[in-house]
């Protein structure tokens, strides 16, 4: 049977999954186009800012030279409100300006930079982001002219700090919830599929509950219901009907022989010798009927074990005990045929199960191999008790079944004509595989591979540990005993 997979290995619980994943990654590529679009508007705004500035002072030099220059810096430093000016050397020498050094930048005249600065704020100095352009005056002389970018480079810290938790956040909350949604469809699922096993185990009056919701779940199990309605009236119309065929041609079929067996008895009491050929005829006409006669028996039988409506009850018996009934019954066939017939000693093997279905499972392998071995041969019935459970098997020396053949040999009416050429009905395999069903056991057949034996067919009969029973009057004991 499938283990139930766990909650990570639901396909309910992935799908969630990939859906949160595919939400993140959603959302951090939205946050961040935001955050870049934010940032390049204020680094623009700032930069048109820096570039009027710039114009200002290019055209104050161009009136008043440096001289003019230098008084220009030097009025608009007390006003500069969030605008920053520094002049200096070719030796970066203080000129003038609202900074009191050059701060540590490495730039081409020309282009936009970011650097860190320090000016004082309620008395004491505070490090400040800000972002500027430099321009060389002529006489070696350097012009920084900047703003104040601080507050806007908090706000990118702060992003840049709480974007990593704000994806994990929802990746915990989504597997989250994923979780709480996967363990509810796993619910409504499991109930499904308990009712599937009870039906599989033959309870075909089972029906997947509803819940009311009116949801797909609920939708779906309407549909399962009604299936399983239409599945039951089907088989119950065709076991009706497969019963009353046979139990309409079996009774006309025991008159046919009962009026045979009188026309029989007749024509022997006669003496001619026209009515023993007569009586030969019906003889053989009695045996054709005996033979449908069975197979309509082992199909009747065969089916109930099938739907499990055995009428007989289980109880604990003794396989060994068993298998030497079985073997004493077939030992006048087994003689005739001068095929060695025997029961190999063994532990006591007990089972729960219907005497009278394991013991007709084990008359037709017994009487399988006996039809099947050739004169000389060897039928051993051993039963063992392993970790597994415990083992009934029947062991010859015949032509045995190609492994190809095996999985089909259980199907009703196959017979294998290149190796089983006597007469028969191919019920036989068939009716053991259904009672092995019946009682959860297993039909295996395998080479007969026992040392100091030609190669042949060996039939075992798998019942499972759940079947063990005490034996009455022998303790029940494990194969690590």
């Amino acid at each position: 049977m499938r283990t139930k997979p766990g909650l990570l290995q639901t396909q309910a619980f992935r799908i969630v999954l990939v859906y949160v994943v595919l939400f993140a990654v959603s959302v951090t590529a939205l946050l961040f186009f935001t955050y870049w679009n934010t940032r390049r508007t204020l680094d623009g705004q700032a930069d048109r800012i820096i570039e009027a500035e710039i114009t200002g002072l290019s055209e104050e030099y161009q009136h008043f030279a440096l001289p003019g220059l230098v008084e220009t810096v030097r009025a608009r430093t007390p006003h500069a409100g969030q605008a920053l000016y520094l002049l200096v050397d070719n030796l970066h020498h203080y000129v003038a300006g609202n900074l009191d050094s050059w701060p540590q930048i490495t730039a081409v005249p020309g282009e936009m930079i970011e650097f860190d600065y320090e000016r004082p704020i309620n008395g004491r100095q505070e490090a400040r982001r800000a972002r500027g352009r430099v321009i060389l005056v002529p006489g070696n002389y350097y012009l920084l002219v900047a703003q104040d970018v601080h507050d806007r480079y908090l706000t990118e810290r702060m992003f840049t700090t709480t974007l990593p938790w704000t994806v994990l956040l929802i990746l915990v909350l989504g597997a989250a919830g994923g979780g709480l949604m996967s363990r509810n469809m796993l619910r409504r699922l499991d109930t499904i599929n308990r009712t599937s096993g009870e039906i599989i185990a033959g309870d075909l009056t089972r029906r997947v509950p509803l819940t009311g919701s009116g949801d797909e779940f609920d939708a779906l199990a309407e549909n399962l219901n009604r299936m399983l309605d239409r599945i039951e009236r089907l088989m119950k119309g065709m076991r009706e009907v497969t019963d009353s065929v046979a139990h309409d041609l079996r009774t006309p079929l025991n008159r046919l022989r009962n009026r045979l067996e009188e026309a029989a008895a007749r024509l022997n009491a006669s003496g001619a010798q026209k009515s023993e050929m007569l009586a030969g005829e019906i003889e053989r006409a009695i045996a054709e009927t005996d033979q449908l006669i069975a197979t309509f028996n082992a199909l009747l039988l065969i089916a109930e074990t099938d739907a499990g409506t055995t009428r007989a009850a289980m109880s604990p018996l003794d396989l060994g005990e068993l298998a030497a009934d079985v073997a004493e019954l077939y030992e006048p066939l087994a003689e005739e045929k001068q095929i060695s017939l025997a029961v190999l000693p063994g532990p006591a093997a007990g089972v729960e199960g219907n005497r009278s279905l394991i013991a007709q499972a084990l008359a037709n392998l017994v009487d399988n191999a006996i039809k099947y071995t050739p004169a000389g041969g060897q039928v051993r019935i051993r039963t063992a008790v392993t970790e597994a459970g415990v083992d009934l098997s029947v062991a010859d020396t015949g032509p045995g079944i190609p492994e190809s053949d095996r999985p089909r040999v259980t199907e009703r009416f196959v017979r294998l004509e290149a190796s089983r050429n006597s007469p028969g009905t191919g019920l036989g395999l068939s009716l053991v595989a259904a009672v092995a069903h019946y009682h959860n056991a297993a039909l295996v057949l395998e080479d007969n591979v026992s040392s100091g034996v030609p190669a042949g067919l060996k039939a075992v009969l798998h019942f499972p540990k759940t079947a063990m029973r005490a034996v009455p009057g022998a303790p029940l004991k494990s194969a690590a005993e």
